[in-house]
């Protein structure tokens, strides 16, 4: 990992998840060619959370774009549990859906277990989140064929960008089931030594700081700053972060910033869990927006399509 004191190299998310697509093409062409149809992606988008729906909607237009399908069901925010599982179970029991993702959260009316409730009744074939417990074993086993997309793209990023984790010391600011703890499972594969740090976690800032590589998914703007970070160091900023108020803008990255020509144009601007202080400190970083969001959704896109050729060899299998 490269050691420097100028301005970070840009790991452009981007340019990797297009070479991603791009690389599905083929995979997809083929399948169509055996199945007689494309791979399908079903996606269940409840209640009104404005983030959802640019999330799904770029999914869709990614998908349809590779020449996949998508099948997508809305229920509304008074929608009820027992609505959101009867799509699921629909999902699981169509023979022409490959993928299965239901977009969080889901409206808190529907109980604070309802996503976990959701992610266990998922056809683990069909996970293509990676979410189901069956799949997390797996991936704790180090033989997941369906891991969580978004530190699936981040070791993608990684590997592109030629930065080998071996040896080197690792550490994930964030503990969640979607982001902190795979990411750490996946960094641990590949033989970092790896330090998981969250709210609680006494000396964070220190912990941080002799971290060779440092993934920031603490959903708070602009968290880690330049003190988190060691000389040279690799960080990865997964936080996507609305900010609404100018002031807080102006302060953290200047009247004259683009952020801030973005926020008097919008009226709102997303940031990441990372100061761009530390663009002065790091080796590496990811941009917000252009880093790990358009690398989530290639890999559930190449998740997709694994899913819908291992389903194509089961078949063939039962039928022999």
């Amino acid at each position: 990992m490269n050691e420097k004191n100028s301005t970070a190299e840009r790991l452009e998310g981007s340019l990797v998840a297009e070479n991603i697509r791009e690389a599905l093409r083929p995979r997809i062409d083929a399948f169509v060619t055996t199945a007689q149809r494309a791979p399908r992606l079903g996606l269940l988008l409840a209640g009104d959370d404005a983030g959802s729906e640019v999330y799904v909607r770029n999914k869709i237009l990614q998908s349809e774009k590779l020449g996949m399908e998508t099948d997508l069901r809305r229920l509304s925010a008074s929608a009820t549990f027992s609505e959101a599982m009867a799509v699921v179970q629909e999902f699981n029991a169509n023979l022409t859906v490959d993928g299965i993702l239901v977009q969080s959260p889901l409206p808190r009316s529907m109980g604070n277990d309802a996503e976990q409730r959701i992610f266990d009744a998922i056809d683990p074939k069909k996970d293509v989140d990676g979410f189901n417990p069956r799949n997390v074993g797996r991936l704790v086993q180090n033989r997941a064929t369906l891991v969580p997309c978004t530190p699936a793209g981040i070791v993608m990023l990684l590997d592109r960008q030629g930065v080998d984790v071996s040896g080197k010391h690792a550490v994930v600011i964030g503990r969640s089931d979607i982001v902190g703890k795979p990411m750490a499972m996946l960094l641990l594969h590949r033989h970092a030594t790896v330090t998981i740090c969250h709210s609680r976690t006494s000396n964070l800032k220190s912990i941080a700081a002799s971290a060779d590589l440092l993934v920031a998914a603490v959903g708070r703007p602009c968290f880690v700053t330049a003190e988190f970070v060691k000389n040279g160091a690799v960080v990865i900023d997964v936080g996507i972060n609305p900010m609404t108020v100018r002031e807080d803008i102006v302060e953290i990255f200047g009247e004259s910033s683009k952020k801030v020509q973005a926020f008097d144009r919008r009226g709102q601007v997303l940031v990441g869990d990372v100061h761009p202080g530390v663009n002065n400190v790091a080796g590496g970083l990811t941009p917000v927006p252009g880093g790990v969001g358009p690398l989530t959704i290639a890999m559930l896109l190449s998740n997709t399509v694994s899913a819908a050729e291992a389903r194509l060899r089961d078949s063939k299998l039962s039928v022999k």
